[in-house]
């Protein structure tokens, strides 16, 4: 049985955008799931569900140029900005004044972002393995693989290509769960042959033209502090994260002393959110709201 509906939206500057509408009785606070940079809404497939149950909507975004979001014919326009103003948009298109953010990577950011542009419309927020600063190693190790597929032609080849960019943050990820993170990473094309389910274009940010320095990180401390500042906050971190790692995290912690944490260990970025650890805080965060 199907637990969530397709909901589309058109943004600002005429995209049509996409989410899974997981709905629910009640007048529970809903959630808004917002997934990492190359991902999309089939990575909350396992959560929603969970939050679901408990009586809240859940609503699971494809960012734009992701899933089934419309492609962004300017690729100018893949950033955390713009990604916040859709979500504005969805929650004016759905009437909600407020809502609990969960945020993973690229997610938590626009979350930060959107904390900025529109404070009233963040009840609580849950960070997935992100935060104001971003350790070298992990986005090196992202920019190493963003845009770029490899010679895939199979279901199989898929699923070699995820094993091999992710074993290492998933060390004990059960095998048949792998075909299952590649089903999520990708797609069927016209002819039936997996092609990776967001636009290439998203990776041109972390691309500065031939001979030009890497962009120097933004400071992102100044969203962190208006985000917790004056809301509920739970920092999830994967025990052997290479973008969180435990001296970002600790400082995190210092700033924001009220901001709930919780590690899953073994688990790199980012955590699925399902391990038992991250679930039992969630609930724990979840239940604190109205």
């Amino acid at each position: 049985m199907t637990r969530y509906k397709d909901l589309y939206w058109r943004a600002a500057d005429g995209l049509m955008l996409h989410a899974r509408d997981y709905p629910a009785e009640g007048g529970n606070l809903p959630v808004i799931c917002i997934h990492g940079l190359t991902r999309n809404s089939k990575d909350f497939e396992d959560l929603a569900p969970r939050i679901q149950a408990t009586g809240r909507r859940v609503i699971a975004l494809d960012v734009r140029g992701r899933g089934l979001s419309d492609r962004d014919p300017s690729p100018g326009n893949y950033n955390p900005g713009t990604y916040a103003a859709d979500v504005i948009g969805l929650m004016a298109s759905e009437v909600i004044p407020s809502a609990i953010f969960i945020g993973t990577s690229m997610g938590g950011i626009i979350t930060m972002v959107l904390s900025a542009m529109a404070p009233r419309a963040i009840a609580g927020a849950v960070l997935n393995d992100i935060g104001p600063e971003l350790s070298p190693v992990g986005l090196g190790r992202i920019a190493g693989y963003v845009g770029r597929g490899g010679p895939v032609e199979s279901w199989a080849d898929a699923v070699d290509y995820i094993r091999s960019i992710n074993e290492a943050a998933f060390p004990n990820l059960p095998d048949e769960e792998w075909e299952r993170f590649a089903r999520r990473t990708f797609r069927e094309d016209e002819h039936g042959n997996p092609v990776l389910d967001y636009d290439p274009d998203i990776s041109l940010a972390f691309r500065p033209p031939p001979g030009a320095p890497p962009p120097p990180a933004p400071d992102m401390w100044p969203l962190f502090f208006g985000l917790t500042a004056g809301r509920p906050v739970l920092l999830i971190r994967g025990g052997i994260s290479d973008l969180i790692d435990e001296e970002i995290a600790g400082r995190m912690r210092e700033a924001a002393p009220r901001m709930a944490y919780a590690e899953v260990p073994n688990v790199g970025h980012a955590p699925m959110l399902t391990e038992p650890r991250a679930w039992s805080a969630i609930d724990a965060f979840l239940q604190q709201l109205p």
